[in-house]
């Protein structure tokens, strides 16, 4: 977890730097690229060491859902790209603590989506992290920016896109998410960036290529992080992405984080980390209803 949480904070900081001289959308593109390119060695490497490479590989990508990848890439590039015009032009810290409110949204897009019965307690919980994010973004203050409900807007449509994860994930592996994701957006991205195509020079080359494998890195090292612990014991360690990205911005940008973006950032952490808890408490006291359900219909 720690590894995906450095690997998104550094991924921030080259979309940030690629951003001086590249768009939003032709980032977005190179991000996913050079993604795929990363993610092929990943897949194909535990499919060479079996006995029949091609039916293994064949087997880990096989779908039946694929028009639904088609929804679920289609709303998770919209979102790439409302995060990742955030990352340009607000504030790394700003930007990065308010995707962190993306997990109140998902309790709601839960109950609305899936039909989840949420309590008392998580909806305070999530009373809570709005809380937090209108410290944030101030609406009534003089420092207040449309660009910050962008940053909204992105953690929004990420909520909706681990609702649709969460639903592939009841008949398809991580693996087959992830590949049949990055093949879709590789060309849903070409084409929005040929609308803003500008061949990019020298470093940016750099910038773009890591973009592209730190983000997969994050999405690869979270994917597996999940597979082997708790996640209320993991939330708290991908608040490490907001250190980063606040240093990154103070050493590269001569960004200076205000008290009220510190603020907003605990308070919607403090909220996020206690949904994560009750979640996991709630998996596990599915999974021993279950069990005992199944002891019992075995006697």
């Amino acid at each position: 977890m720690l590894l995906s949480t450095v690997g998104f904070g550094l991924m921030a900081v080259t979309i940030r730097l690629a951003s001086k001289t590249e768009s939003t959308l032709e980032i977005a593109f190179f991000r996913n690229f050079f993604g795929l390119i990363a993610l092929l060695p990943l897949l194909l490497g535990p499919a060479l060491r079996t006995p029949d490479p091609r039916a293994t590989f064949r087997k880990t990508v096989h779908t039946t859902r694929l028009s639904r990848y088609g929804v679920r890439a289609l709303i998770g590039m919209i979102g790439m790209f409302l995060g990742f015009w955030s990352i340009a032009n607000l504030p790394l810290s700003q930007a990065i603590a308010l995707a962190y409110s993306s997990p109140i949204f998902v309790t709601i897009a839960a109950v609305l989506m899936l039909g989840e019965v949420v309590r008392i307690r998580r909806w305070l919980a999530v009373a809570i992290g709005f809380i937090g994010m209108l410290v944030i973004v101030r609406p009534f203050s003089h420092t207040f920016t449309l660009g910050s409900l962008v940053a909204v807007a992105a953690a929004i449509t990420s909520a909706i896109v681990a609702i649709q994860i969460k639903e592939l994930s009841t008949t398809d592996s991580p693996d087959t998410i992830v590949f049949w994701t990055y093949m879709l957006w590789v060309p849903m991205s070409l084409v929005a960036a040929l609308f803003q195509w500008h061949w990019p020079q020298g470093i940016t080359w750099l910038w773009l290529a890591l973009t592209g494998v730190l983000g997969t890195v994050g999405q690869v090292m979270w994917t597996r992080a999940l597979k082997l612990g708790e996640v209320s014991a993991l939330t708290p360690i991908s608040f490490v992405q907001l250190v980063v990205v606040t240093i990154a911005g103070w050493l590269l940008f001569d960004e200076h984080v205000d008290r009220w973006t510190l603020l907003g950032a605990g308070i919607i952490f403090a909220s996020t980390a206690y949904i994560a808890h009750r979640e996991a408490q709630l998996a596990r006291l599915n999974r021993s209803n279950a069990a005992s359900e199944a002891a019992e219909a075995g006697r």
